[in-house]
C-alpha cells in the first residue's frame, strides 16, 4: 500500500481533467491506471483535522481533533495500528500534521524534524520563507515544543517585504534537492528499496506543497508567469448580501496577506501555487518511477489524494476554510491493481471518512472500529454506480463559529452558527454563485437537508438556527 498525499490540492486542477494551466503528469498518468472519484470531499477543510478523518475514517465531532493544534485524544486508533496488527510495515514520511510526539500506528517515521537534521544551518533558509510560527508549515511541527518561550527565530527572519504572516509568492531561495519535497520523494523511494520486497508495507508519502510557503524552486516558478495568470470568474462577483457575514470580512480583510485584495498583486499568488502544484507533481512522480522501477507497481495498491483544496481567489477567497467545492473539495483516486478499471471515472460523492475502510477491505484487515464511511470497493468494481448517502464537513468545531455542511445528490447546505445559511443546486449552479438557502421556492428543500443535518449530528440542532 503507497499513499500518496499532497496539502491544499484545488479539487480539477490536473491536466487529465482539462485544466490548462496545471502541469501534473505524474498525476495523470496515475489517473489513468486506476480510478479517479471527480467528487470527493474532506471531512473538515483544515490540515489537522482532515487528516485525522483519513486516518480514523471518523468525523471530526467523533475523533476530536477540532483544529490544527490539537493532540489525537489517548486510545484513538488510526488505520495503520491495525495494518501494523495484520503483519504490515507501516511508514509515514513526511508532513503528518500530528500535534503530539506520538505515531499513531507508524512503524517508521521522517518528518520536519528529521528534515531540519538534514538541513542543518540552511534551515534558515526555511524559516524566512515561513516568516512566523505555523504548525502547518512544520515551523514548529509541534507548536507546544515552544509553549514555554518566545518564537526561538523571532529576531533571525530576514525582512521581505511581505505586508502579513503569509508571503504572496515567489521563487525559493532553496536549492531544488533541499525543498521538504525532495527530501519527501528522495527518503520515500530509499524506503521502497530498503524495504519494499521483505514483507507487506504500508506507505505514506506525505508532501508539503503545494501548501504555503507559496515559494516552488526556481525551475518550477520559472514555469508560470504572473502576468500571463488571470482571476478567477467569480472574482469580486458574489452579492455580500448572500454570503455569510465571516466570508464577507475575508473578502474584505486579508490578515495572512493583505495584498492579496489588489487582482494585480494576486496573480503572483495564483503563478506560485501552480508553480508549487508542479513542484509536487515532480516529486510524487518520483515514487511513482521508483514503484514501477523497482518492480513493485503489480503488487501495490496506489491512492493519492489532498487533505483539502484551496479557492485560489475564488469568491474573492483564498486558502481553505470554507465549504465552496474548491476548499472542501479534494483530488482522489486509487490504482488497484486487479480490480480498478485503468482510466475509469466514478461520478458519485463521497467523503475521506470512506478512504480508510476501503483500504482495510482491500487488504483483508480486520478492522475492530466502528468506521463513519463505507468502504468504496463498490465504486472500484463498478464505477458507474451512484450514490445517494449523504457526504458531511464541519468546521470550527468547539467555537461560537461551527460550521457544518451536507451534499446529497446535486444539494449541498451549509449551516453556519448564527450567520447566513447557504444552499446550491451544484448541478444547475457548478460555481456556487445563486444561494438558494432564502428563496421560499427552496424552503423545504432547506428544510430536508437541515433535518439530514441534525439526524447526522446532534449538536447542529442545539446551535442557533441560522437566518
Amino acid at each position: 500500500m503507497l499513499f500518496l498525499l499532497s496539502d491544499q490540492h484545488k479539487p480539477g486542477v490536473m491536466g487529465i481533467d482539462g485544466h490548462t494551466l496545471a502541469h501534473t503528469p505524474a498525476l495523470d498518468m496515475l489517473a489513468q491506471s486506476g480510478l479517479r472519484f471527480r467528487h470527493a470531499y474532506c471531512s473538515n477543510p483544515v490540515c489537522g483535522p482532515a487528516r485525522a478523518s483519513l486516518w480514523t475514517g471518523l468525523y471530526t465531532h467523533h475523533h476530536g481533533v477540532v483544529a490544527n493544534e490539537v493532540p489525537w485524544p489517548a486510545g484513538l486508533k488510526s488505520i495503520a495500528d491495525f495494518f501494523r496488527d495484520a503483519g504490515y510495515e507501516t511508514g509515514a514520511i513526511g508532513k503528518m500534521h500530528f500535534a503530539d510526539a506520538h505515531t499513531h500506528g507508524f512503524e517508521y517515521r521522517l518528518d520536519f524534524n528529521d528534515w531540519y537534521q538534514y538541513l542543518g544551518p540552511k534551515a534558515k533558509l526555511y524559516a524566512n520563507e515561513v516568516g512566523h510560527t505555523f504548525p502547518g508549515d512544520g515551523h514548529p511541527q509541534i507548536r507546544s515544543l515552544w509553549r514555554d518561550m518566545p518564537d526561538p527565530w523571532k529576531d533571525v527572519y530576514e525582512p521581505d517585504g511581505r505586508q502579513g504572516t503569509t508571503h504572496l509568492g515567489r521563487a525559493s531561495k532553496m536549492a531544488e534537492q533541499d525543498h521538504f519535497d525532495s527530501f519527501v520523494a528522495r527518503e520515500s523511494v530509499e524506503y521502497l528499496r530498503r524495504h519494499g520486497r521483505s514483507g507487506p508495507f504500508f506507505l505514506v508519502s506525505s508532501f508539503l506543497k503545494p501548501h504555503q510557503p507559496f515559494m516552488p524552486a526556481a525551475r518550477f516558478a520559472a514555469m508560470y508567469r504572473p502576468e500571463d495568470m488571470r482571476m478567477p470568474d467569480s472574482w469580486g462577483k458574489v452579492d455580500p448580501a448572500t454570503m455569510p457575514q465571516f466570508q464577507v470580512a475575508s473578502t474584505t480583510h486579508n490578515t495572512l496577506t493583505p495584498e492579496l485584495l489588489d487582482p494585480k498583486k494576486a496573480v503572483e499568488r495564483i503563478a506560485a501555487y501552480y508553480g508549487s502544484l508542479a513542484q509536487a507533481d515532480d516529486c510524487l512522480g518520483q515514487v511513482l518511477s521508483a514503484l514501477r522501477d523497482l518492480g513493485l507497481e503489480d503488487d501495490t495498491i496506489v491512492v493519492y489524494t489532498s487533505d483539502h483544496g484551496e479557492m485560489l481567489g475564488e469568491h474573492s477567497l483564498w486558502q481553505k476554510f470554507v465549504f465552496y467545492e474548491s476548499s472542501v473539495g479534494v483530488p482522489l483516486m486509487m490504482r488497484v491493481p486487479g480490480i480498478a478499471a485503468a482510466g475509469s471515472v466514478c461520478q458519485a460523492p463521497v467523503s475521506h471518512v470512506s478512504v480508510a475502510p476501503t483500504l482495510a477491505e482491500l487488504c483483508g484487515i480486520a478492522t475492530p472500529a466502528t468506521f463513519d464511511g463505507e468502504s468504496l470497493v463498490r465504486f472500484l468494481q463498478k464505477p458507474e454506480l451512484t450514490n445517494n448517502a449523504p457526504v458531511f464537513s464541519e468546521y470550527d468545531l468547539g467555537t461560537p463559529k461551527k460550521k457544518y455542511m451536507i451534499r446529497q445528490g446535486g444539494w449541498k447546505y451549509c449551516h453556519y452558527h448564527t450567520d447566513v445559511p447557504q444552499m446550491f443546486n451544484l448541478k444547475e449552479d457548478s460555481s456556487e454563485m445563486r444561494n438558494l438557502a432564502l428563496d421560499p421556492e427552496h424552503r423545504e428543500r432547506r428544510k430536508e437537508l437541515y433535518g439530514r443535518l441534525c439526524d447526522w449530528h446532534a449538536e447542529v440542532r442545539q446551535s442557533v438556527p441560522s437566518a
